[in-house]
């Protein structure tokens, strides 16, 4: 057996470095910087500005030596917290001196089932050792099964895999300019798409085209035509939109990025009965909201509506690797015919494998069910801070935004302060903070994020 799949010596190991914290959660090892002089030395005299001497390693943290090597040779791209981790197991992570946290960021909803989830890894693990990449030139014995059970999962006859969401996103954006102009007869090259001011859909070319995030814009254009942005929960702005051109409306049924915004209640059975009218095809955006992390399968389902396609991503690879796809009946994805749209590694033996049994974990209704009883928890204890720190609280599920009062500090500076009290969470735009703990999270372990919330809102 390959070493890395020997789960008895990871046992052994788990063993000798289990934390004496009540969850048991192993500690990580701690490495050393051997492995960072190394990468210096072999790439002399680049590293100079890391100060790798001996004098210098022995005074300095194996974190601030991680931090300094990434930020000498990785593209800037993010504002990552000060934290290197390294190993992780369930809610919680461990970094590289050892210090543990509670992870309620979970890979932006991407570790819904947690940090190693051991389910995932044999999974994993197994196909590892089978078949791991044919390309869809020819067929493999995961691709068929997995499509089959997540398009029972999302009740659509078909599935579309790809590996990222922004790759989803871009599928589900080609498809329906496709099916505007095979099925619903819009003139070539005039099909729109509407969507929603403050989306994120990801950060490719086209994505960012209808972004009105000026960060995520600027410096990027010639823009991608063929789109329309109107404000989310407007329906009277979104009617006045639709014209003959209109193909498709595109939407996350709650806006992850700009903060968890939950539409006005009737809002998702208004874009459906629109849609209807106007032979529309209506696709949502489930990157982040779906597969449990709202305490239903879909944020979808909150609303009994039923889009003509999902977008799924993040969680559908169980934190494991990048699967995505999209749902639709036969009438809207047979519209892609071979060579007109691929990817050499979507729908890969591996992904399909960890993806096949993520569906099978969600069939039980356990996430769903943890992400409802535990969303109620998390909710009832962020409402003790409301005019006492926070000006207001969104929760769907196990899945939050919080609006930290600006007369006393920014989003980042309270995600700082959660780090020091062990807990990791990320701003999303100035004062807003976003959390989503893993769905196999515990309320002992929210009890944890609440204290830790009580003392940066005291800070």
């Amino acid at each position: 057996m390959l070493w890395w799949l020997d789960l008895d010596a990871k046992s052994r190991l788990d063993s000798q470095n289990t934390s004496n914290r009540s969850c048991g959660v192993p500690s990580a090892p701690k490495w050393g910087l051997a492995p960072i002089r190394a990468e210096c030395e072999n790439s002399a005299p680049k590293c100079d500005s890391v100060h790798m001497s001996s004098d210098l390693t022995r005074s300095q943290s194996v974190s601030a030596a991680h931090i300094e090597l990434t930020e000498g040779y990785a593209a800037h791209n993010y504002h990552p917290l000060r934290v290197v981790l390294a190993s992780g197991e369930g809610a919680w992570v461990t970094d590289v001196e050892g210090k543990r946290y509670l992870d309620c960021l979970a890979g932006y909803s991407a570790l819904n089932f947690g940090h190693g989830h051991p389910r995932l890894l044999a999974r994993a693990a197994e196909q590892l050792q089978t078949l791991t990449l044919t390309s869809r030139a020819f067929y493999n014995d995961q691709l068929g099964p997995f499509a089959r059970d997540l398009a029972d999962l999302t009740g659509k006859e078909m599935i579309l895999p790809m590996n990222t969401g922004a790759e989803a996103v871009e599928t589900a954006i080609k498809v329906a300019r496709k099916w505007g102009y095979l099925v619903k007869g819009v003139p070539e090259n005039s099909a729109k798409i509407i969507v929603m001011a403050d989306n994120f859909h990801g950060r490719t070319t086209t994505i960012v085209s209808f972004s009105t995030d000026s960060v995520a814009t600027t410096g990027y254009a010639p823009y991608t035509p063929g789109f329309q942005i109107v404000p989310f929960g407007d329906l009277n702005a979104l009617e006045a939109a639709i014209d003959d051109s209109t193909v498709a409306i595109l939407l996350e049924p709650i806006q992850g990025e700009a903060g968890v915004i939950i539409p006005p209640e009737g809002y998702l059975h208004g874009v459906r009965r629109l849609c209807n009218a106007n032979n529309v095809l209506m696709i949502a955006d489930e990157i982040q909201s779906g597969l449990a992390r709202t305490g239903k399968t879909f944020a979808c389902d909150h609303d009994n509506v039923k889009p003509d396609m999902y977008i799924m991503g993040k969680a559908l690879g169980g934190g494991v690797y990048p699967v995505s796809a999209v749902a639709a009946d036969r009438d809207v994805l047979e519209v892609i015919t071979p060579g007109t749209h691929g990817s050499t590694f979507g729908g890969n033996p591996l992904a399909a494998a960890i993806g096949h049994e993520v569906v099978a974990m969600l069939q039980t209704g356990e996430f769903q069910e943890r992400g409802a009883t535990l969303g109620k928890y998390l909710a009832d204890g962020l409402d003790q801070f409301v005019g006492n720190g926070l000006d207001a609280v969104r929760t769907r599920g196990l899945w939050a935004g919080v609006d930290i009062d600006p007369n006393l500090a920014s989003g980042r500076d309270v995600t700082e302060t959660l780090l020091s009290e062990g807990v990791l969470a990320k701003e999303a735009h100035g004062q807003t903070v976003r959390l989503a703990p893993p769905l196999v999270a515990t309320e002992a372990d929210l009890d944890v994020l609440l204290a830790a919330f009580k003392v940066a809102l005291q800070g």
